[in-house]
């Protein structure tokens, strides 16, 4: 029986366990790979087949001479273990007894930059290892900027191969120093700076003797221990309604996610963009309801009164509204192969909502090895700059440095059905001095539609809206 009690109370506890999402970045041959594998192995999460696997494989394929590859628990595709090099992203779990950790492990060459942006858009924080031979280079500036871009908060400088230098605290230093230039640039506030050696394993899960005078945790203590929960927006609440959830009769609920803030049972809300108030009158989840909410949790939400909600329209408080609109600016990164193409149609996808996009105007492309602004033209693959949106539907949504829920979109294709690109919202446009609008408009009169049949076209009018295509609706 005790025995029961025990392992129950060791799994209830390792449920209770937080979650960090991180990636690591650099330039090739940096040690990425090789220093999530040693995190793996010196933590002692590795099954006994894993490492017999790797220790044949780094005799076969190998890339570290006579010591073990550890590159190779990340780098799986046949391309990979050729060239030595990390081309997709490769993501690995594992735990400790403080945290659970999902980690990333992004490509360096400039070609992959989409892999990288795909890999960091989830992560909390972020390891961008620099050789501590060459130092800081264009390849750390690029990785330091998409960091940047993406909002992650907590970045870790690791200065890798530091065995290659002696472990000279001089060579450490200029490298901080340096680095640390290029991030107040671009506002960064949160760096750790570690020495380290990822093949030996120097400071990576152990302090090494070998620093003396490095008097800062071990990088795994420092993972464990790095607070995240301020990373998410409390303040704002931010419900996007996914499904409309009537089982019978007496139950209509309102199921979603969090997005950001706090929900509690009693809270006067309001639903956009019918601008309806209610209160929250229950808090439904799968294990029982609840008195309050907060992200990233899935919830069911009913109110007190009856209001026509439907997918991709959201729930927020009325003191506290996102920017309602049709027109912004933002950040954008192309990632498809296909040039872009500012007179095509994308769908347009923003948490829950969907809706056609037209690129209206293009502001400038940003050099990633310089941060240099370049002349707007058509972005090509990989490239990344600042360009203005018009969207047919109404979008709910906030500057993406406040809320990266909601400040975050992609750009579908809607003949390949590729992800065109990922945005990243800087800021609502004025929408009165527009030319092109993308939303149709049906003149009832003119058409010669008769009031009874008004009814019927608003209700399939509603429809097209649930599926991103608007239509005005003149009277």
């Amino acid at each position: 029986m005790d025995n029961k009690l025990d392992i129950k109370a060791y799994l209830d506890a390792d449920e209770q366990k937080d979650l960090l999402r991180l990636l690591t970045a650099g330039s090739v041959d940096d040690g990425k790979s090789t220093l999530i594998g040693r995190l793996l192995f010196d933590s002692k999460k590795l099954y006994d087949d894993q490492l017999a696997a790797l220790e044949r494989d780094s005799k076969r394929v190998g890339n570290a001479g006579d010591h073990i590859d550890y590159a190779l628990l990340l780098d799986g595709l046949k391309a990979e273990r050729e060239e030595g090099i990390t081309i997709d992203v490769a993501y690995r779990y594992f735990s400790t007894n403080k945290r659970k950790f999902i980690i990333a492990d992004t490509p360096g060459h400039e070609q992959y930059t989409r892999n990288m942006i795909t890999g960091g858009s989830t992560a909390n924080l972020a390891i961008i290892l620099v050789d501590s031979r060459t130092g800081v280079i264009t390849q750390t500036r690029r990785h330091t900027f998409l960091v940047s871009l993406l909002g992650i908060k907590h970045i870790v400088l690791a200065v890798n191969k530091m065995d290659l230098v002696n472990f000279k605290e001089e060579v450490f230093r200029n490298i901080v120093e340096e680095y640390m230039t290029l991030t107040n640039q671009l506002g960064i506030e949160d760096v750790t700076c570690f020495p380290i050696s990822a093949l030996d394993g120097d400071n990576v899960v152990e302090r090494s003797d070998r620093t003396p005078w490095y008097d800062g945790p071990a990088l795994l203590d420092f993972l464990e221990t790095v607070p995240i929960h301020a990373d998410r927006n409390y303040n704002d609440f931010r419900y996007p309604v996914q499904y409309v959830l009537r089982p019978n009769l007496d139950f209509r609920g309102f199921c979603g996610k969090v997005a950001s803030g706090v929900v509690r049972v009693g809270d006067e809300v309001v639903a956009l963009p019918s601008m309806k108030r209610s209160h929250v009158k229950s808090i439904v989840t799968y294990d029982g309801e609840l008195k309050e909410a907060f992200p990233p949790q899935s919830i069911t939400i009913t109110l007190e009164d009856e209001i026509d909600i439907s997918r991709g329209e959201m729930i927020v408080h009325p003191d506290n509204v996102p920017n309602i609109g049709r027109h912004f600016t933002t950040m954008l990164v192309w990632m498809d192969e296909e040039p872009m193409d500012t007179g095509k149609q994308f769908f347009l996808k923003h948490n829950t909502n969907t809706t056609r996009a037209t690129i209206a105007a293009i502001r400038h492309r940003v050099d990633v090895n310089t941060l240099e602004k370049k002349e707007g033209k058509p972005f090509q693959l990989n490239e990344i700059g600042q360009v203005d949106i018009l969207t047919a539907k109404t979008l709910f949504f906030d500057a993406y440095n406040k809320n990266r829920q909601t400040g975050a979109f992609i750009l579908i294709d809607p003949i390949s059905n590729n992800t065109s690109a990922v945005g990243m919202i800087l800021s609502p446009l004025d929408e009165s001095a527009l030319e092109n609008d993308l939303v149709p408009t049906l003149d009832m009169k003119k058409l010669g539609i008769g009031e009874e049949h008004y009814a019927a076209i608003e209700s399939a009018v509603k429809e097209l809206s649930r599926q991103g295509l608007e239509v005005k609706i003149v009277k």
